[in-house]
């Protein structure tokens, strides 16, 4: 007779430690993927931050290189007014400060209050103005352009006019001067600082930068003849994510105390000086 066969199973404990070792696996292997998915979305947040911060540097660099050009030998420059003295006029006046302007005298380069935004304005001779419109003009015609470039909210916007209304030298045509274009969402911090030349007085001819100040010299040091012949522009830029940064680092920019924004989001500050070029070819046939 034989016996019945034995049954070999396993015993509580190790079914125990068995199920304690699947658990810690399932655990890391949890933690590894969520560690992989807040590495992806923080990447996410840095490109897309990065994109936005070229984008908005190269846009203001395009558009303010024209800064103070005036070709009064341009055969698509519109001549229904004296362009020898507009040409003057937007020389000597390539970054329009809050006054200069009679038909709105509000329009001009403005110091943030605090650290608060600032304004940027620059004029120049050109086909469209920053968003693009012809203020009635023709399609070929080249016309004095003044760009004005503020924040609203946390958006960087832009608005044109034509100079020649500003100056209230003919009545506004065609597209809508109060009609701002958004350039960039997400922007919450915009300063701007102005490279000025020596005083006349200096009899320097370099047309270098000696300092950069902030709008609300400009009044003066024109008055004693120093010309801004560079500009240098910052930005905090907030990347269009939903990650938290915890703690959110300060930023400093150009001259402005220390900021820490409240949101804990991704930020990230752009910086850069553009020279201009027509400007400072101007100031040095002016001291020849």
């Amino acid at each position: 007779m034989k016996h019945p066969t034995k049954q070999q199973g396993f015993s509580l404990v190790e079914i125990m430690i068995t199920l304690a070792l699947g658990l810690v696996i399932s655990g890391a292997l949890i933690q590894i993927m969520l560690g992989n998915n807040v590495t992806e979305r923080l990447n996410q947040a840095v490109a897309s931050v990065q994109e936005s911060g070229r984008f908005i540097i190269s846009r203001l660099r395009n558009d303010l290189l024209m800064t103070g050009r005036y070709d009064i030998l341009a055969p698509e420059l519109n001549r229904a007014t004296d362009v020898v003295i507009e040409a003057a006029y937007v020389q000597n006046n390539p970054i329009p400060i809050v006054g200069d302007f009679i038909s709105d005298a509000s329009i001009g380069a403005i110091e943030g209050a605090s650290g608060a935004n600032d304004t940027l304005v620059v004029s120049f001779q050109g086909t469209t103005d920053c968003r693009g419109y012809k203020l009635g003009y023709a399609a070929n015609e080249e016309f004095f352009v003044v760009n004005q470039y503020f924040v609203t909210g946390t958006s960087l916007q832009c608005r044109g006019f034509d100079g020649r209304v500003l100056r209230g030298q003919q009545v506004a045509v065609g597209n809508d001067s109060n009609k701002a274009y958004t350039l960039l969402d997400d922007v919450h911090s915009f300063q701007v600082q102005y490279g000025v030349t020596n005083t006349l007085a200096a009899q320097d001819n370099s047309s270098v930068p000696v300092r950069f100040v902030t709008a609300d010299s400009l009044a003066g040091l024109r008055a004693s003849g120093s010309q801004v012949v560079a500009i240098r522009i910052a930005l905090l830029i907030r990347a269009d994510s939903d990650i938290n940064i915890d703690p959110v680092p300060s930023f400093k920019l150009l001259d402005e105390v220390a900021i820490q924004p409240s949101q804990k989001r991704l930020f990230k500050q752009f910086e850069t000086t553009i020279t201009l070029r027509n400007v400072k070819n101007f100031i040095r046939s002016r001291n020849i």
